[in-house]
């Protein structure tokens, strides 16, 4: 059975089940931090208030604390003057789960490239259109960093990762932003065997200066195709050199 299939069929066919209370106390804890403008280090009340405030029991508010805390929202600082304290939630998260998911169907690294083909040209033609002189000087930043450093795979790799995320997150659209982000462990390969020698680290550097040259000229367009260029030649790259890596899934273990 496909995935579609799977999943068409896992679809309830009677009303879905009521939320549990730790996941609705959970979500009006939330919906508080927004409405009162919380900022990060704040602390949540503490919890006999919470467990008056709600109108619930200490497993349960727990339970929801637990949650959030596993989704980045808060921390849970132990001892006198501790409790629950805000973060702010980055890509982890969702990098672990998405993973965890693509495992647990058995979806193949294949399928991180295709996701990349999809919307990195896409996103590249919204940044191009709004992005700013500083997200334009950290951009060009990161491929002077890949050039510095062209022998050197593990610091290539980190600038070649900042080059992309820094592109998501100036399209304005904090979704791509969180999306890309947590791909950016994965998409290169490495985790899975892909290696890039010094010559490709050249291509990939230079694929880069054309992209930013588009970016510094405004040109959506040429944002567009010339990271689907790049997208393509990463594409054949992989299919002429790591064949067997496509077909490999990424274990969740890389990201525990």
């Amino acid at each position: 059975m496909t995935a579609f299939e799977e999943r068409w069929a896992s679809l309830p066919s009677a009303a879905p089940r009521a939320p549990k209370a730790a996941m609705l106390i959970a979500q009006t804890i939330v919906k508080e931090i927004t409405a009162t403008q919380m900022k990060v280090g704040d602390r949540l009340p503490p919890e006999k208030s919470m467990l008056e405030r709600y109108q619930t029991g200490r497993g349960t508010l727990r339970e929801a604390l637990r949650f959030l805390e596993f989704q980045g929202v808060l921390t849970l600082k132990p001892g006198p003057g501790g409790g629950p304290i805000l973060l702010k939630p980055d890509s982890g998260n969702l990098s672990s789960t998405l993973v965890l998911l693509m495992q647990m169907n058995q979806a193949p690294f294949k399928e991180i490239v295709q996701v990349r083909s999809a919307i990195e040209p896409m996103i590249s033609m919204l940044a191009a259109e709004v992005m700013t002189d500083t997200q334009l000087s950290y951009l060009e930043d990161s491929i002077i960093q890949m050039r510095d450093n062209i022998q050197s795979q593990d610091v290539f790799l980190e600038a070649n990762k900042q080059f992309h995320d820094i592109i998501a997150w100036s399209s304005g659209n904090v979704l791509f932003g969180y999306l890309v982000d947590s791909l950016l462990g994965i998409m290169d390969g490495t985790i899975v065997g892909i290696d890039y020698p010094p010559h490709r680290r050249e291509a990939i550097a230079n694929a880069h200066q054309e992209i930013f040259e588009a970016f510094a000229a405004k040109d959506a367009d040429a944002a567009r195709s010339r990271m689907q260029s790049h997208m393509s030649a990463y594409e054949d790259y992989v299919t002429k050199k790591f064949p067997n890596v496509l077909s490999e899934v990424v274990p969740w273990r890389t990201f525990g």
